[in-house]
């Protein structure tokens, strides 16, 4: 196996380290226009069961409720 000639800079390192954790970065989220909780991008909201303007899920919550 081939084994490396010289010792590896810290610039180099952290070139390569930055690369990596650049891709490193919190979800896409936005507020839900329904009910104004957190949801992530292009996904139902957990809290109200809309997307994009209409009920596709329905909330455990409303159902006993009905």
């Amino acid at each position: 196996m081939a084994t490396p000639k010289r010792k590896t800079s810290h610039a180099r390192t952290a070139q390569r380290k930055a690369h990596w954790l650049s891709a490193l970065s919190a979800p896409n989220t936005k507020s839900c226009p329904h009910c104004g909780e957190v949801v992530l991008a292009h996904h139902a909201c957990p809290s109200c069961g809309y997307y994009r303007g209409r009920q596709v899920v329905k909330i455990k919550s409303e159902e006993a409720a009905s």
